[in-house]
């Protein structure tokens, strides 16, 4: 590769903080309000310009319940729905037998909670600001360099915590990295969109009435009655689209009910072969995923009853990546794990979300479960051999087929929570995140209303 030498010079500090949350999605959000308080100084650094992250996409959250239909995902994540709510902008927690629960959100207004969260909180957020580089001293991380408008700035931290979701501080910090399965093969994103204008009464009828046509996969049709929903199916209708030369990406139709009677998310596209972390990959997935969407709904249109007069209302602002970096922390979390319900001593968050593998190549997907849930040790935060540095979310340290469950949106705020408080605790005590008493941390979790089993 051509490469060119950059000249040195010096980088203006912009600002010296206690905790420093790098990436605003489910799990800094959690990371932030959990850190902030009890006098420390707190940022938030944010690539877009609009906090949330996965959780404006048009994404319901999965998961809070657990396979025994009690809730297992409590504490600041709740407490975030719950405000939703208050503003009739999240659904209930269904229960759902593939997808444990199901609960449908405003994107917009997970935006405006989320900014309103910050500034009650004291929590300064810093958007349109890039991650760049890290400054380590030693094997201890100082800080990061970003990269806005304004140029080029070095922010000091006592404490960073890797929200990216692609583990990008974490790989700049030298943390050993991992990427996919065994052949580096990645599950493949999607580019969510809503179509507005659905008879949506008139597809449930048809679900119920006619299972012999409008095929589920789990669901018994007469779940399609009332309440949200997300379908699972209807592969008879895909198979006549592809045979009519419709090009359809995926075997089943996921339609997912929003809060407005007549509109529905559509979770269909996937792009195989998209690396997140290569801007040329990212982009290809972007250019692809809206090309297949519009052929998504002139296939809605056309086979699925209560599309007739549908149209694209709206698309997500960014694809939905399942799957990039994680760090090797000093814990990795396997399938193993979590099909045996694993507990831990150093638990610091339970899921229950089965590992759902959308296949690297292409196809279907599968998934196996968990016969309760299990629990994430506070160690899969914990990168080997680097301090000053805390993982939360979709790329902290999980095997491949184990992030497959942790991924989902829920697991990820519980987890930026724990992070948050872990990082002010230590700060406290006077210690590295790693040599903070886990009791302690795990005491305050439940303390302040998380659930730990």
């Amino acid at each position: 590769m051509k490469t060119i030498k950059e000249p040195a010079r010096d980088i203006p500090v912009r600002a010296d903080v206690d905790i420093l949350v790098v990436g605003g999605g489910p799990a800094g959000i959690m990371a932030a309000e959990a850190a902030a308080g009890k006098g420390l100084k707190v940022m938030l650094v944010e690539s877009r310009g609009f906090l949330g992250g996965n959780l404006t996409i048009g994404l319901p959250i999965l998961g809070f319940l657990g396979r025994k239909g009690n809730q297992i995902i409590e504490g600041l994540p709740q407490r975030f729905i719950d405000r939703l709510r208050a503003r009739c902008a999240a659904s209930e927690h269904r229960p759902c037998k593939n997808h444990m629960s199901l609960t449908i959100i405003d994107e917009e207004e997970v935006k405006r909670t989320a900014l309103e969260i910050m500034e009650e909180k004291g929590v300064e957020v810093l958007l349109y600001t890039f991650f760049a580089d890290t400054i380590r001293e030693g094997d201890t991380v100082k800080g990061i360099v970003v990269e806005s408008k304004a140029g080029r700035e070095a922010i000091l931290a006592r404490t960073v915590i890797d929200c990216t979701g692609d583990g990008d501080v974490a790989y700049r910090a030298g943390v050993e990295c991992r990427k996919g399965d065994a052949e580096g093969g990645m599950q493949p994103p999607t580019l969510m969109f809503c179509m507005k204008g659905v008879a949506v009464q008139q597809l449930r009828d048809a679900i119920v009435q006619h299972p012999e046509i409008y095929d589920m996969d789990v669901m018994p049709p007469e779940q399609f009655r009332t309440g949200k929903f997300i379908t699972v199916g209807l592969r008879t209708q895909i198979g006549q689209a592809q045979a009519a030369g419709y090009r359809i990406p995926v075997a089943r139709t996921i339609l997912i009910t929003g809060l407005a009677d007549d509109e529905i998310w559509v979770n269909m596209s996937r792009v195989s072969g998209v690396d997140a972390t290569r801007p040329e990959s990212y982009t290809y997935g972007e250019i692809e995923g809206r090309k297949q969407i519009y052929e998504i709904a002139r296939y809605l249109r056309v086979f699925v009853p209560g599309f007739e007069d549908a149209r694209i209302e709206k698309v997500a602002p960014f694809m939905g990546i399942r799957e990039s970096r994680v760090i090797v922390g000093k814990y990795v979390l396997t399938a193993e794990d979590i099909i045996a319900c694993r507990r831990f001593d150093d638990a610091i968050a339970v899921a229950g979300y089965p590992v759902d593998i959308h296949h690297a190549k292409g196809g279907d997907c599968t998934m196996h479960f968990c016969d309760d849930s299990y629990d994430i040790p506070y160690r899969c935060l914990l990168p080997e051999r680097v301090e000053g540095l805390l993982v939360a979310g979709r790329c902290s340290s999980m095997n491949h087929e184990a992030m497959a469950s942790t991924r989902v949106m829920s697991t990820c705020m519980a987890l930026g929570e724990a992070a948050g408080r872990a990082a002010r605790l230590a700060l406290k005590a006077g210690v590295q995140p790693a040599g903070l008493d886990v009791e302690a941390l795990r005491a305050e979790l439940r303390a302040t209303g998380a659930y730990l089993g």
